[in-house]
């Protein structure tokens, strides 16, 4: 076998391998209710090509499967699949072309995520699930449906070297170097701005650490891989609730 054909065969198997995993999340999150109808967009970049993976337009998330969906080159041509959401294309090309080191970029509609978005302060240092994100949650201004190709680069600037984006008056945005890294991120990201919420509806005076402790959480939260554990139990969820992801 030639050195050609190995290459075509191992590339082959990635995307197989990224379909699979991209279906499960979809899944995922439609179990666990960050989804909005059809709407919102989660992608995959293919290991070795230039080019990702996301939902074709009209699908609820519980009917993604690994064989319906869509492949787009960061120029937003379809290589292979049906249509897809316009501010699908904006937003995830403008951190795929910006960032190598992200294979998936996930985008939500959530409660939590909607509410905490339209304060002014933002995410505050509550919890600790919100301590990972101290100092690092980055955010970007909105200027209406993501459909305008210019503000790509926006977008881009505003996540920077980040891995968490809390677009203002939108939603969340996450990205991770493995599909388990982004959801599992956006997992604690939703639950620290629910727990806000929450605590925000008490009126009761609010507890917070002091800066010097919330930074020490948070230097403590990098020693972990968000993903590297949670992601092969929730796959393993979804086998047992529904394996037709892997279709």
């Amino acid at each position: 076998m030639t050195a050609k054909k190995v290459t075509v065969l191992a590339e082959e198997g990635a995307e197989a391998r990224t379909r699979m995993d991209l279906a499960a999340c979809y899944r995922l999150t439609a179990h666990f209710g960050y989804d909005d109808v059809i709407w919102n967009h989660i992608s995959a970049r293919i290991p070795g090509e230039e080019a990702f993976l996301i939902n074709p337009l009209g699908y609820r998330y519980d009917e993604i499967r690994a064989s319906n969906l869509v492949k787009v080159d960061l120029e937003g041509r379809v290589l292979d699949g049906g249509e897809t959401n316009p501010t699908g294309f904006v937003i995830h090309s403008a951190i795929h072309r910006r960032r190598p080191d992200v294979q998936c970029v996930m985008h939500t509609h959530t409660p939590g995520g909607l509410a905490v978005s339209a304060l002014a302060e933002g995410l505050l240092p509550m919890v600790q699930d919100s301590f990972l994100f101290h100092d690092r949650v980055r955010y970007h201004a909105y200027e209406g449906l993501s459909t305008d190709l210019d503000e790509r680069e926006r977008l881009a600037e505003s996540l920077g070297e980040g891995s968490a984006l809390i677009l203002r008056n939108h939603g969340l945005l996450t990205v991770g170097r493995t599909i388990g890294e982004a959801f599992v991120t956006m997992h604690y990201l939703e639950r620290a701005c629910r727990v806000q919420v929450a605590v925000l509806s008490t009126g009761r005076e609010i507890s917070l650490p002091p800066p010097e402790i919330r930074e020490k959480a948070a230097q403590q939260y990098q020693g972990f891989s968000p993903g590297k554990y949670e992601w092969p139990a929730l796959v393993r969820l979804m086998d047992k609730a529904d394996p037709s992801y892997r279709d």
